[in-house]
């Protein structure tokens, strides 16, 4: 097993996606085979998901034009318009002659979903044209194409194609997530010493990617309206703009603009778009409460993504847990904290705090709704860090605390890879009868 560099890891694990990574999987699986067929007329579109593929693509809105949701919908916009060569900007191509056709294909009834037993990312596309048929294959990854064929031959010579296996055949996730569980929370923190200009300037990127939308949230709404919600509280003086505020306000009116549709690319983290809002931008909130350097805030950002990948990497990409909560809220407030003056040990105190807070919040797929989890977190991570800022620290005693903060966490990807498997079965069904229902 071999070390990673701190740009490896933001590379592999810190990208811009436009819209929930969900549906744009599954759009990026269909403009992928679709590409196949140059430009041949669709005859039909079968797709393949997992579970929890299908629970985060089910009713999150597509950034494609207004009301569009679903799956069946993504997968007919990147099969019609979507360019994959833009990975998970692949709906950026979409214009309105593309959304048509897309209607009318879903009309026709030209579209089947069906979801897998498969444990893991997984995403098949089968697209038909006449007598030639087009497949993708999404796995472990939300833009990694493992696989391409036409006609039943694989296509080995694709750009679109993610890396080769490395020893072993393990994936690079498979090696980079491996190597991160090797590493204790201070060498973690000792990373953000190798940052280099080049990183510091990919990380005011993302910065500026999810300030925008936060941006936009505020002003426009979108979703509930989280975040527009909590500034007129704020400005009818009934809350206080006080650093739990203002990181919730700001984390919430991004998840709010980009739940809703809005046509604005997030940096994500570990995957996920709402991962990077939550790793993002709770610390670029507090930062405006404390004297701190531009460099030190970069900094505490990196420290995000990468302990958000280390919570990751023992959960898993997609589960019944919330990642947002326990996977980015740990970054975020382990970022809070660096920004603050604290050390290893406090780190540890304020991700240990956050996890006892959060481990209980599940996830029942991207919707409007995952705004009031990102409030809630963003809220926790900032507490968090304060708290054990002050010494108040959860005991090894309790519930699933270790006694270490690599232990916890290890607990927490036991919880959600072994525990939690029952309890995301049964919010798929919820949510399937749902759907039956309406």
């Amino acid at each position: 097993m071999r070390d990673f560099t701190v740009k490896e890891i933001l590379k592999h694990q810190v990208a811009p996606a436009l819209g929930c990574t969900e549906p744009v999987a599954i759009a990026l699986g269909a403009a992928a085979a679709a590409s196949l067929l140059e430009g041949g007329p669709i005859d039909a579109l079968n797709v393949w998901v997992d579970g929890n593929i299908f629970k985060n693509g089910f009713s999150v809105a597509i950034p494609a034009g207004e009301g569009l949701s679903g799956i069946d919908t993504s997968s007919a916009l990147g099969a019609v318009g979507g360019d994959p060569a833009l990975g998970l900007e692949v709906l950026g191509s979409i214009d309105d002659e593309a959304v048509k056709a897309a209607l009318a294909f879903l009309k026709a009834g030209k579209v089947t979903i069906e979801i897998m037993e498969e444990r893991g990312l997984y995403i098949r596309t089968q697209v038909v044209s006449g007598e030639d048929t087009a497949e993708s294959v999404i796995k472990g990854l939300h833009d990694h194409i493992v696989s391409l064929s036409r006609n039943g031959v694989e296509v080995t010579d694709s750009p679109l194609l993610c890396e080769p296996v490395g020893e072993g055949g393990t994936s690079r996730n498979d090696e980079m997530e491996a190597w991160l569980k090797s590493l204790s929370l201070a060498e973690i923190i000792d990373l953000t010493d190798a940052f280099d200009a080049e990183d510091m300037a990919f990380l005011e990127e993302g910065i500026n990617v999810n300030v925008r939308l936060a941006e936009h949230g505020l002003k426009h709404g979108g979703g509930l309206g989280i975040g527009k919600a909590l500034d007129r509280l704020v400005r009818q003086k009934i809350l206080n703009k006080d650093m739990l505020v203002a990181a919730k306000m700001l984390t919430a009116a991004a998840s709010d603009a980009r739940m809703g549709g809005a046509k604005l690319p997030a940096m994500s983290s570990a995957g996920s778009g709402n991962h990077g809002l939550t790793a993002i931008l709770p610390i670029w909130a507090v930062k405006d409460f404390i004297e701190c350097d531009h460099d030190t805030v970069l900094k505490a950002v990196g420290l995000s993504h990468m302990v958000t990948a280390y919570v990751k990497a023992h959960t898993g990409r997609l589960s019944a847990v919330c990642g947002c909560s326990v996977a980015a809220g740990a970054g975020a407030t382990s970022g809070i904290v660096y920004m603050m003056g604290g050390d290893v040990h406090h780190t540890a105190g304020a991700i240990t705090n956050l996890i006892e807070d959060l481990a209980g919040v599940i996830c029942d797929g991207a919707k409007a709704g995952c705004a009031l989890k990102l409030n809630t977190a963003a809220g926790s991570a900032v507490q968090s860090a304060l708290f054990a800022l002050q010494g108040v620290n959860v005991q090894e005693t309790d519930g699933i605390i270790g006694g270490s903060p690599e232990k916890t966490i290890a607990n927490m990807g036991t919880l959600s890879t072994q525990g939690m498997i029952e309890t995301d079965r049964t919010i798929l069904k919820i949510m399937l009868a749902k759907k039956i229902v309406e």
